[in-house]
């Protein structure tokens, strides 16, 4: 993945931004965050309001199997505790790990604002100005222990990943390689990108991966429907900034967490599932020759003929 230094928004937008493509953008003017945001500084800014948390007794967090528990903790502790290898107090173990991903005041209705659920924080934070205003969707606030890490997903709108303490290790993976990653829904069942299980997903040795490393700092673009797996390094800090890349009405009005598929493109799948439906009243041989003309035409309508 390539750094680039000292990118103005004008040059972002003309020529980056056009490509569709993971860029690390580094020496970006952040505000005061980068330097200020201790964990005794974090501790008290926002003081013991109550956060919803994951805590997982393994480093590798897994949304499908659910191998993690929602907990409630007060931010200040949660902040301490997050910010500590071992602990004294804990759920499941005493190495257990935590995670935060803001969310708006009711989760399934609201998108998550740091100026909202963290306004003294977010007095330190200078989001990028890259895309419109209009355009904004949410800005994410999260923590998480050292260690961690986060399942393999995409999301349907562009996105700034900005660390604003601590390191994290990002693997990437192009739209074009979805077929080799064993999706359920927007997430990959293939936990371990390191050491895949090859017995039961054979074709993930064909998902190109891309790589990089933030640090303090660093802002990651991540453009929409791009997979990818995040390893934090050391306990950090980060906010997420998504912005609509397509016209508002293509969004799912009730997606509060920026990951349902656009409206189209959920329709065109209900419509597939109905032919493919459709092909079972034919006996075998014939539902094979009609579904691979199928493949064929999508291939021919929908694919794009360049390699993005």
């Amino acid at each position: 993945v390539p750094r680039l230094a000292g990118v103005t928004r004008e040059r972002f937008l003309r020529e980056i931004y056009p490509r569709r493509r993971p860029v690390v953008l580094k020496g970006m003017e952040l505000g005061t965050c980068t330097t200020k945001w201790t964990v005794d500084y974090l501790s008290q800014a926002e003081g013991s309001k109550e956060v919803k948390i994951h805590v997982s007794a393994v480093p590798q967090m897994d949304f499908l199997s659910k191998n993690f528990v929602y907990r409630t903790l007060p931010f200040d502790v949660f902040v301490r505790r997050a910010a500590e290898l071992k602990h004294q107090e804990y759920f499941l173990s005493e190495d257990e790990k935590y995670y935060l991903r803001s969310v708006g005041e009711d989760a399934r209705k609201d998108i998550a604002d740091i100026r909202k659920q963290f306004p003294v924080l977010a007095e330190d934070v200078q989001i990028p100005d890259y895309f419109e205003k209009e355009q904004f969707f949410s800005s994410v606030f999260r923590i998480s222990s050292a260690g961690l890490q986060l399942w393999t997903h995409y999301d349907v709108m562009d996105n700034f990943l900005i660390q604003v303490t601590g390191k994290k290790r990002v693997a990437l993976y192009s739209p074009q390689d979805a077929p080799y990653l064993y999706l359920s829904g927007t997430k990959s069942e293939v936990v371990d990108v390191d050491n895949p299980d090859l017995e039961k997903y054979p074709l993930f040795v064909k998902a190109k991966r891309y790589q990089c490393f933030l640090e303090a700092g660093d802002v990651l673009f991540i453009p929409a429907l791009w997979f990818h797996n995040v390893i934090s390094e050391e306990f950090g800090v980060a906010v997420n900034v998504f912005w609509k890349h397509l016209p508002a009405e293509s969004y799912d009005k009730s997606d509060t967490y920026g990951n349902k598929d656009p409206t189209a493109a959920s329709r065109a799948i209900q419509i597939l599932d109905r032919a493919l439906k459709t092909l079972e009243e034919l006996p075998e041989e014939y539902r094979d020759f009609y579904a691979r003309r199928m493949v064929l035409r999508i291939q021919e309508k929908a694919y794009r003929n360049d390699d993005g």
